[in-house]
Parts: structure tokens; sequence; C-alpha cells
């Protein structure tokens, strides 16, 4: 990728100098998951990984249950919070302003997009934190990977995480963090589009479609994401070999490859976020198709 380090921007909501401690890794500390047993809450550590929305800080909240209204921000309109600088190493730095160029390019992109569909745009906030922290859905622990949160439509990251990345086989490439940040971008793209709603509806109509409601749409966040890297390609700041990055960042959180590194075995009848394949080639759709149409997954039957 081509970038050149430029500060946060005022859509990122820098918390790293006051989140709580006791994050880390992939543990899961503390009460809260004793009605799930030690093999529920790895599956709930897995489902959460990465992409798509924060299942253990709604069970800790009371699964099932609507999410919490977001409570009244600390922070200031520029997203960073007084009296709590942030200690940070040199890469931590780059890999913070990588992340708000990033969100910075792709909302630009959805906002062109959207107003093309007659949607109007509203911008996210992405939430750096370190730990754990509050969010509209609940707590935000980095033991859940980043995450979007329809209620306060904000993304939440730990930059810790992409050592955890690369142990689940993903690399720490620029792109594939990248990739990150515009699949959560994602699920922002649907709740402004109304799938969020309309999915949320499905799954309480018709629970034991639960799962393969919520494949279609991490599959449809990851086309979005190939969306917005075909758009960096015509714009000249992503790269053909940048792409390589991001298939294997999509591969890593494949539910496949984490349940045979957890579990060693593999269900696809308890996948929520889809195969290394699946998510390859959603990704790979938007970037070569390039529209909101061509990533309808909902429609797309047996060929998911």
């Amino acid at each position: 990728m081509d970038w050149t380090p430029g500060g946060l921007s005022s859509d990122v909501e820098d918390r790293r100098g006051d989140s709580g401690g006791g994050g880390g890794g992939f543990g899961f500390g503390g009460g809260g998951g004793g009605g799930l047993g030690i093999v529920g809450v790895v599956v709930l550590v897995v489902v959460s990984l990465v992409t798509g929305h924060n299942y253990i800080g709604s069970y800790l909240s009371g699964g099932g249950q609507s999410a919490p209204q977001p409570r009244q921000s600390q922070y200031d309109d520029q997203g960073s919070r007084s009296g709590a600088p942030v200690q940070e190493s040199a890469a931590e730095s780059r890999s913070a302003q990588l992340v708000s160029f990033t969100l910075g390019k792709a909302q630009a992109y959805w906002q062109q997009t959207l107003s093309g569909e007659g949607v109007q745009y509203r911008r996210a906030k992405l939430v750096l934190y370190r730990g754990s922290t509050y969010s509209g859905c609940g707590t935000a622990r980095s033991s859940t990977g980043p995450f979007y949160c329809p209620a306060d439509e904000k993304i939440y990251m730990d930059l810790g995480f992409w050592d955890e990345l690369a142990k689940f086989g993903g690399g720490t490439a620029e792109f594939a963090q990248a990739y990150v940040v515009a699949h959560e971008l994602g699920h922002h793209i649907q709740n402004l589009l109304g799938t969020e709603q309309k999915v949320r509806r499905l799954e309480q109509q018709d629970p034991d479609e639960r799962n393969h409601v919520s494949v279609e749409v991490e599959l449809q966040a990851d086309c979005f994401a190939g969306m917005w890297a075909k758009s960096g390609e015509a714009q000249g700041f992503i790269h053909p070999d940048d792409i390589q990055g991001g298939l294997k960042a999509a591969a890593a959180v494949g539910d496949d490859h984490l349940q045979k590194m957890e579990r060693g075995t593999v269900n696809p009848d308890t996948f929520t976020h889809g195969s290394s394949a699946q998510r390859e080639k959603w990704f790979t759709r938007g970037l070569q198709g390039g529209t909101i149409d061509s990533c309808n997954t909902f429609g797309a039957g047996p060929d998911l």
C-alpha cells in the first residue's frame, strides 16, 4: 500500500490511554460464562474473532436481549480524551495511523457510492482501546477481536489483534490490516442500507437459520471490503500484490480454519462467518464486480 502517516482523524476515538486491563490473547476472564461451559466459551471467542459482532459482550450483557444504549461519551469531538496520554511504540503508532487512513479512504468511497444509491451516509467512528472498554453493544474486550456495534455505529479495535491474526496464519501486512477495517465498515454499510435490521428480524423469526444468516452477513461484509479494494486499486494506493495479504487474512479467519486450529475438527453446521474458501470468494467477487448488487449473498442460494 502507498500511504503516508498523518496522525489520527476526528473519526478515530483513541481510548488507549484510558482502557481497562484484563484483555489480551484469547483468554476469557471472570464470570458470566458459566452457563456456556468451556466449550461454549471457546466457540463464542472464535465466533467473535476478527469480524462480525461482539457475541461475548452480548452474552455478558444478558445474551439475546436488546443491545444497551450507548453511554455518554467522555471524549471530545476530535476523538481524543484529555488527560489520558497514549504511550505507544513506533510500530503501534504506524498501525493506528494506517487504521485511520484506511477508515478515511473507505468512508469517502462509501459516501460517494451510497449517494448514487440515494442513501445518505453517516460517518462511523472507530474506537482504539487496550484490554477492554464500553460500547453500545456491551463490554468490548480485546479477546473478541475487532467488531462493529450498530447501536452506536462504532468499530471497536485493540491494535494488539494483529499479533493474534498472525498466530492464525493471517500475517500482519498492511493491507491485511486494511482489509479488517474495511470488513468492519462493511457492517456499517449494512446498517445504513437496512440489512442489519432485516437480518435481526429474520433471526428472531427463525432461530434455526441464525448461523446461516450470520454467514451471509459476514460474507457480504467481505464483498464490500473487496469493493473498496477495487476503488483503491483504481486510485493507485493499493497494488495487486497487496490483495494477496487481504486474501490471506480472509482465509485465516474462515470458520473451518479456526475450528481446525481450536478443536482439530470442522462442523459446517456451526459456521457463522463462512469457510476460508467462501471468504476469499466473496472478497474477490467484490474486487472484480464492484457493485452492491454483486455482493448480494442473501440471494446466492447454494452458490454461497
